[in-house]
């Protein structure tokens, strides 16, 4: 397949998923959805390694407050609430709940989500049977600090909440939902004192678009970059929603993307690895490095 990308790791990845730049560590960290893993590979050295988490993980943000340890602790938003993360040496995963989130469905998960630049995380649900098209899925806030912490729904009536990004000035939000049945890009006002969003209004219609859009990440100038599942692209949206530019990675399903690098100028893509023939897609699955052409923004640590 035709492709911009750089191969970063063939990790083979069922669901990868919410890629995190570690500029501390010179390490992309991302999730194995349904492999129930997380993933660092570090950039000085190539190399990579995984430990289990406790559940499905949908999304994660490197917690403030945790360099003393040695591969930092991370805020995960999983299947029946969101956690704290501790990767320890000897492999193992260190797990305390911080809240539990109260589904109106059963088989739902956390899925997309990001911290604003705040550092409050926004994170959305899912039924995890896509093919139910249930709009069961919700967005919310996780705002306080552990053990007050707590789960506030913003909105409803989503079937597969992506896409959740902010603009560089944290002003915006974006957010899509990436299923088939509806494929639309959405911008918000977002009251950063709040940390609520409001006025909703369509940003990207996607159904005459190639893909589906799943996971974004907002550049340095207020690029929207979306990765096109289904169609082996990312798509680069300026603030006005119209498409500028686009890049190819040699995968049917990129997943999502997040800048890193010691510059941050590398657009990083996960990816999803589907059953079936992969013969014309061999390194479904795996992480990819994009040259953007434009710088993107450090994540803001969570602080729950």
């Amino acid at each position: 397949m035709k492709t911009d990308a750089e191969l970063v790791l063939d990790a083979r990845c069922s669901v990868g998923e919410s890629p995190v730049w570690d500029s501390l560590r010179q390490a992309l960290w991302w999730v194995d959805i349904a492999s129930k893993l997380l993933w660092c590979w570090t950039s000085t050295t190539g190399q990579a390694r995984h430990w289990p988490t406790p559940e499905q993980t949908g999304c994660i943000a490197l917690a403030d407050g945790s360099d003393d340890f040695a591969h930092g602790q991370w805020i995960a938003a999983m299947e029946s609430g969101v956690a704290r993360l501790t990767p320890k040496e000897n492999g193992t995963m260190g797990c305390e709940w911080i809240t539990q989130v109260e589904h109106p469905s059963p088989g739902m998960r956390f899925n997309d989500g990001r911290c604003d630049r705040q550092g409050r995380l926004r994170a959305g649900t899912m039924v995890m049977d896509m093919s139910l098209a249930q709009p069961a899925g919700s967005l919310y806030a996780l705002d306080g600090r552990a053990p007050s912490a707590r789960l506030q729904r913003l909105q409803s009536g989503f079937i597969t909440p992506n896409g959740m990004a902010f603009s560089p000035e944290g002003t915006t939000m974006y957010l899509s939902d990436s299923h088939p049945k509806v494929q639309s890009v959405w911008a918000y006002d977002y009251d950063i004192d709040a940390g609520e969003p409001s006025n909703g209004r369509l940003f990207v219609d996607f159904n005459d678009l190639p893909g589906r859009p799943d996971g974004a990440a907002v550049d340095a100038e207020g690029g929207y970059w979306v990765c096109g599942n289904d169609a082996g692209m990312v798509h680069r949206f300026t603030p006005d929603g119209l498409l500028d530019r686009w890049l190819q990675v040699p995968v049917q399903k990129p997943a999502m993307c997040a800048f890193g690098g010691s510059r941050m100028d590398t657009l990083f893509v996960t990816s999803i690895r589907p059953p079936g023939d992969l013969s014309d897609q061999p390194l479904a699955g795996g992480v990819f490095a994009l040259r953007p052409g434009v710088p993107g923004l450090e994540e803001a640590r969570c602080r729950a």
